[in-house]
C-alpha cells in the first residue's frame, strides 16, 4: 500500500479533474464534484493548508479510486 501525499484541495480538485471530475458548485471553501457516472465528493479547499491522509482516503473512497492513482 503506498503511503498517501499531503497535497493541497486545489490539487486535489485538478487531479479528480484529470478523471472526469467536474465541479458542479463552490460553497464557501467546499467545491462539490461530480462524475458523469454520479460519484460525488466534496473536497475543502483551505488557502494554506494541506489535505490529510484520512480526508484524502476519504475523497478517494467517495470517488472509488484507488491511492496509486494519484501517483499517475
Amino acid at each position: 500500500m503506498l503511503k498517501l501525499p499531503r497535497i493541497s484541495g486545489k490539487k486535489l480538485v485538478s487531479i479528480l479533474n484529470d478523471f472526469d471530475f467536474h465541479v458542479i458548485r463552490i460553497k464557501g471553501s467546499h467545491y462539490f464534484l461530480r462524475h458523469e457516472d454520479g460519484r460525488s465528493t466534496v473536497v475543502p479547499v483551505h488557502s494554506n493548508e494541506d489535505l490529510g491522509p484520512g480526508i484524502i482516503s476519504k475523497i478517494l473512497k467517495d470517488c472509488e479510486l484507488q491511492n496509486k492513482d494519484l501517483f499517475k
